[in-house]
C-alpha cells in the first residue's frame, strides 16, 4: 500500500509540473524503466542532442542510460494504442525529453530546455 502511496505522490508531481499523460501510461513508462528498456541508438542519439543543445548533462555509459534517456526512449518507442485518439507518440522529441525531464523531477534541466526552445509550447 505504501508503494501505490509513493506512486500516486510521484503522478500528482509529474502533473504539478505541467505533465500531461494520464496516470496509467505514465506508471507503465516508469515500471517499464525498471526493467530492461530497449536499446535503440537513434533515440540515444537524438536525446543526447537535445541535451546537449540545452546545457543539460546526461549519465549515460555503455553500461547504463541516464534515467532521462530512458524514459525518453520508451516514450519515443511506443505505439499509439487502438480506439486512443491523444497518445505522447505523437509528440515531438523535444516534448517528449520534457516529459522525461518532468517524471524524474527535474525542473532545472525542464528550465534549461524550455529556455532553449522558446517557439515550443510544453504546456
Amino acid at each position: 500500500m505504501k508503494e501505490t502511496v509513493k506512486i500516486r505522490n510521484c503522478y500528482k508531481r509529474y502533473a504539478e509540473l505541467g505533465g500531461i499523460i494520464n496516470e496509467s501510461d505514465y506508471n507503465s513508462i516508469l515500471a517499464r524503466a525498471y526493467n530492461e528498456p530497449p536499446r535503440d541508438a537513434i533515440s540515444v542519439m537524438q536525446a543526447g542532442s537535445i541535451a546537449k543543445c540545452s546545457g543539460i548533462k546526461l549519465h549515460n555509459t555503455k553500461v547504463a542510460l541516464d534515467k532521462t534517456t530512458t524514459l525518453y526512449e520508451i516514450m519515443r518507442l511506443d505505439k499509439m494504442p487502438k480506439g486512443v485518439e491523444y497518445h505522447h507518440c505523437q509528440m515531438d522529441d523535444q516534448r517528449l525529453f520534457a516529459e522525461a525531464l518532468r517524471m524524474i523531477g527535474d525542473i532545472d534541466s525542464l528550465d534549461k530546455l524550455f529556455r532553449t526552445y522558446p517557439h515550443i509550447t510544453f504546456f
